[in-house]
């Protein structure tokens, strides 16, 4: 195998010292039309490639970022939305330097992830699905530049938001189901602890008390297929609706699922609508109508945000990216 050029062969080379190769590596300006053009001949000759951990060090740079998720890796692998966020960010990150690391854990028994991010492990953080309760992610959070995925309880200076607007969101799921004719309307909502599930519940009661209409029943789910199962034979002990507003499409299949096993029809006994337009909103039986968020298009920017930040740029603080109503054939 052939050995790499050394910086000491291209200095030699080139006929300058070291630290006038690595001042040209690096990017520096302090160096003389000469000694640039000579050392980048001999770069050119040599097939030199510059030692990137060497170069991190002396700048106490990683080149990573990290993809924190605070949940279980069950949930992370079973939800389409967080195949369609990594997706996105690795998309941005292609023509960077940065590496992705994946961060998954839905607590930090002692510390370990929390130190390896605040101890310089990666250079800044993207941070999904998080909870209210979920400490370790704010101490992270304290000690490096951050992008959220939604709205964090409490936003910092130096941390950055990419969302969608799920209040609004939530009241046009419940308005479509609305101008159907659905009076006895429910939801399926998320976890309490997440503030996206919180809005989107927000969203579907201002719809109805607008239409002069109090919800039928309100059960959360954790955003999985079985607790939507779980939750839709919930609603229907305490009576019908005719309609259900469900916070994730695998969590509206699931109460597909259960509303059948029932004897009821998906949607001419009660209609249904999904949130996020994943894979699973076509595969559902019958394809569910949702609402889409664009998550592709949010782990895209929330890696733009944050390498906008860390080439010393300020982007804006708060990005709310567009969703839209698809309708199919379950409401």
């Amino acid at each position: 195998m052939v050995s790499r050029a050394t910086i000491e062969e291209v200095a030699t080379a080139a006929g300058v010292s070291r630290s006038t190769v690595s001042r040209v590596v690096n990017g520096s300006t302090s160096v003389s039309p000469a000694a640039l053009h000579a050392v980048q001949s001999a770069i050119a000759e040599l097939s030199y490639v510059p030692n990137r951990a060497a170069r991190s060090l002396a700048s106490r740079q990683t080149n990573a970022i990290a993809l924190i998720v605070p949940e279980d890796t069950t949930r992370f692998f079973g939800d389409p939305f967080f195949a369609s966020i990594v997706a996105g960010i690795t998309a941005a990150l292609g023509g960077s330097d940065y590496l992705l690391n994946l961060l998954i854990a839905s607590d930090d028994p002692g510390d370990k992830m929390t130190s390896f991010v605040r101890n310089g492990g990666v250079d800044g953080a993207l941070i999904v699905s998080h909870h209210t309760s979920d400490a370790f992610v704010e101490r992270m959070s304290d000690a490096l530049p951050v992008v959220w995925g939604g709205r964090p309880q409490r936003q910092r200076a130096s941390e950055y938001v990419v969302d969608v607007d799920n209040i609004a969101a939530g009241r046009m799921a419940t308005q479509y189901l609305i101008d159907l004719g659905r009076t006895r309307i429910a939801t399926i909502a998320g976890p309490a602890t997440m503030l996206a599930s919180v809005d989107r519940s927000e969203g579907f009661r201002a719809a109805l008390a607008d239409a002069g209409l109090a919800p039928v029943a309100e059960v959360a789910g954790d955003y999985s297929e079985g607790s939507g199962a779980q939750a839709a034979r919930r609603i229907l002990a305490d009576g019908q609706p005719d309609a259900i507003f469900v916070a994730s499409d695998l969590m509206a299949r699931g109460a597909i699922t259960a509303l059948r096993g029932a004897g009821l029809r998906v949607p001419e006994d009660v209609a249904v609508v999904g949130f996020d337009d994943s894979p699973v909103a076509l595969n559902a039986d019958p394809p569910l109508t949702t609402v889409r968020q664009p998550m592709y298009a949010m782990g895209e920017k929330m890696a733009a945000v944050l390498l906008s930040r860390l080439r010393g740029e300020e982007p804006p603080p708060v990005t709310i990216l567009p969703t839209e109503l698809v309708v199919r054939a379950s409401a």
